[in-house]
């Protein structure tokens, strides 16, 4: 990935491109976080009007709130964990679900500085957008590992989810 700008500016600007998409196309985002803690719907709502395109989120930071908010299945956190391909999945998809709206994204990641497991280094971040599609709802998953401290992945994982909406089906 090519690198991202990611101070407060940046990432209203890139807010702001989202909801001109999304108002462009009638649709509204819903969020589905965890590494991120509710930032992605921070930076959203700090701009006016965004009421307009933007329904909320959830913030599931414990499995059992992924699980109880988000349908999250627990066969899939016993055989991938939270931070995993498939969770970032069924956290996009249960956010399309569960909070309504056309366009969901999802973050589970480990920020660090600790939590790393095998094969999940800190920075390691799943990403699942999922959007409707008539009757269907498609879906997309990233992965990405990041560097830098807590805030530095955290900030980085906001613009990931963002960029990748402006490039989603509509």
């Amino acid at each position: 990935m090519t690198h991202v700008r990611t101070g407060d500016s940046d990432l209203l600007r890139l807010a702001m491109k989202v909801g001109a998409l999304l108002i462009d196309d009638e649709r509204r985002l819903v969020t589905a976080e965890s590494c991120t803690g509710g930032w992605i719907a921070k930076v959203v709502t700090d701009l006016p009007g965004s009421s307009n395109w933007f329904l909320g989120g959830v913030v599931a930071y414990s499995n059992t709130l992924k699980q109880s908010l988000l349908g999250v299945l627990p066969s899939t956190l016993a055989a991938h964990g939270a931070v995993s391909e498939a969770t970032a999945r069924e956290m996009a998809i249960g956010a399309l679900e569960t909070l309504g709206g056309q366009v969901a994204v999802a973050v589970t990641g480990i920020a660090g500085p600790d939590g790393a497991q095998p094969g999940k280094p800190v920075g390691t971040v799943w990403f699942g957008w999922a959007w409707r599609e008539g009757d269907e709802i498609e879906t997309r998953v990233a992965l990405e590992t990041f560097s830098g401290d807590r805030e530095a992945v955290r900030r980085q994982t906001v613009a990931r989810a963002l960029n990748e909406i402006l490039q989603l089906g509509g």
